[in-house]
């Protein structure tokens, strides 16, 4: 049996944002932009990785969600508690630098974990957390 990642969930609550975010600053390909009921479904994914995906979604947008529900999320997301992802790289530093360039929110500047782990932290535009770790 194979069985892999196909796509993830990360809330955005500008689109514009996200796209200048994903595509320009971390250098993901867009594989789809789809507008419903004026709201946005972003995909986007890194170059030569067809078969895994980041869908940026509008956050409650499911209609079962109550409004104090939508409240706790929009406070979530602003505290950068409700999404979060972590991708690896083989260059931290390069990667690192080209946030902070980008103007990306840092968390966490590269560190040695005590766990075994060096990585860094950041916010996208929605506040997700997004960690990166070392590869190797």
């Amino acid at each position: 049996m194979n069985l892999t990642i196909h796509a993830t969930f990360l809330p955005h609550d500008d689109p514009e944002a996200a796209l200048a975010f994903y595509r320009d600053t971390l250098g993901f390909e867009v594989r789809g932009d789809v507008g419903y009921g004026g709201m946005r479904w972003i995909t986007v994914g890194p170059a030569g990785q067809p078969g895994t995906s980041i869908v940026l979604h509008p956050p409650a947008a499911d209609p079962g969600i109550t409004e104090e529900e939508r409240r706790i999320i929009a406070e979530m997301m602003a505290k950068g508690t409700y999404g979060m992802l972590t991708l690896a790289t083989d260059d931290l530093d390069g990667i690192f630098d080209r946030l902070q360039a980008g103007d990306a929110e840092v968390v966490q500047e590269p560190t040695d974990q005590p766990y075994g782990v060096r990585d860094c932290a950041f916010r996208d535009p929605a506040g997700n957390m997004i960690r990166i770790n070392q590869l190797g």
